[in-house]
């Protein structure tokens, strides 16, 4: 075939942002140092929130968050099985016990008309997952969690430059986490950061990523540093280089740049397929917000399309185009099935949603001459 494969994710690295991964790698100082205080700086800034602090990944961000809120065996800590497993397999790591609730089959997100059902003594978080860009209903959403007094860890992975209300996830409620994975919004290679407004949540985080080390490297070994250091407490190993920060001080620069082209073209999918029976389309909320658009997930109709969500996406890598499925629902996977004894049934939008879900292509590099082709593709699948 003579057209190259298209993937359904790419990240944009300008010329300026490689020039300054190559200065921090001659500098001799690639580890956590001067490139993370200034990416720490700029998303404080951008996010509005008090209190950041820049980790390895996502991941990092939510074991961490739950760790520091004191999270121990026999807690219970509410979030949505249609996410990825990462959301989940920290809350277990944490020593606590996921409760599920399942999804608003419109937004994809958490369900919070069905959120104080499942509500019990023992429950002491909720970790709602703005999906694919879309923000939860923070206004429901607090409302529920002061009057039960919980605390709220908002998975925000896909959620850099979401807004809801006029103001971007993070300059408002608990504590979010946001994901700079390659195929996210922004990227620093790897990498995450968490965003409080708990300033003793956000100190005991940044012991916690460093070994609990009360001073960070940069200002132990620069020229004015003190080489001694305490350990108040056991750590993690979970803190970002200075490597990914110098991606990622370009990369939210140019944030607002990748966000309007990802929705340029989600608009151009939403216009393109608007008239075709074989697909459910992403839909929006009554209440004000914008949307990131981290991913555009359409679901298969499958007695029209005449295939299911597997055969589609074997059809279009045929063609040379990449998809993503993202997710299927996570409390079907074998650990949680055994471990929690969750079945078929428990949540039927969520597997609904994830039988049916595909991610099309969508990234800030993507022509439209690109957005063409998949739709030529598609459409040619269906005849």
């Amino acid at each position: 075939m003579s057209e190259t494969f298209l993937p359904f994710a790419k990240p944009s690295i300008s010329r300026a942002a490689i020039d300054d991964v190559v200065a921090c790698l001659e500098s001799g100082w690639i580890t956590t140092g001067p490139r993370v205080a200034q990416f720490t700086d700029a998303l404080q800034e951008y996010l509005g929130a008090p209190y950041v602090l820049p980790l390895a990944s996502a991941t990092a961000g939510l074991h961490l968050t739950l760790i520091a809120m004191g999270i121990k065996p026999g807690d219970e800590v509410i979030t949505t099985p249609m996410t990825f497993a990462a959301t989940l397999n920290t809350i277990v790591l944490a020593g606590a016990k996921p409760v599920l609730v399942d999804i608003d089959p419109n937004t994809l997100n958490m369900d919070l008309n069905q959120l104080e059902d499942v509500i019990t003594d023992q429950t002491r978080v909720i970790m709602p997952v703005h999906f694919a860009g879309l923000p939860v209903d923070l206004d429901y959403l607090y409302e529920i969690a002061d009057r039960h007094e919980l605390r709220v860890i908002e998975d925000a992975a896909h959620a850099i430059g979401t807004e809801y209300k006029g103001q971007r996830i993070g300059k408002r409620g608990d504590t979010q986490v946001f994901s700079f994975h390659p195929n996210k919004n922004m990227t620093t290679g790897e990498g995450g950061c968490v965003a409080t407004h708990d300033e003793e949540l956000a100190r005991k985080i940044g012991l916690l990523r460093f070994h609990g080390i009360d001073r960070e490297s940069w200002n132990r070994y620069g020229k004015s540093g003190n080489q001694d250091y305490e350990i108040v407490l056991p750590g993690y190993k979970y803190n970002m280089m200075d490597i990914q920060a110098a991606i990622g001080l370009h990369q939210l620069k140019e944030l607002e740049q990748f966000l309007v082209r990802r929705e340029e073209l989600a608009n151009r999918y939403q216009v393109a397929l608007i008239d075709c029976p074989q697909w459910t389309l992403p839909s929006q909320p009554g209440y004000a917000h914008r949307h990131a658009w981290h991913l555009y997930t359409p679901l298969i109709n499958e007695h029209a399309a005449k295939m299911n969500r597997d055969e589609f996406m074997n059809a279009m890598k045929e063609k040379n185009i990449g998809t993503g499925l993202h997710y299927r629902a996570v409390h079907l996977y074998p650990y949680y099935r055994e471990r929690f004894g969750f079945k078929e049934g428990d949540f039927p939008h969520a597997e609904n949603v994830g039988n049916r879900i595909v991610s099309l292509p969508l990234y800030p590099a993507m022509t439209d001459a690109d957005h063409d082709r998949v739709l030529d593709v598609m459409y040619n699948i269906f005849k």
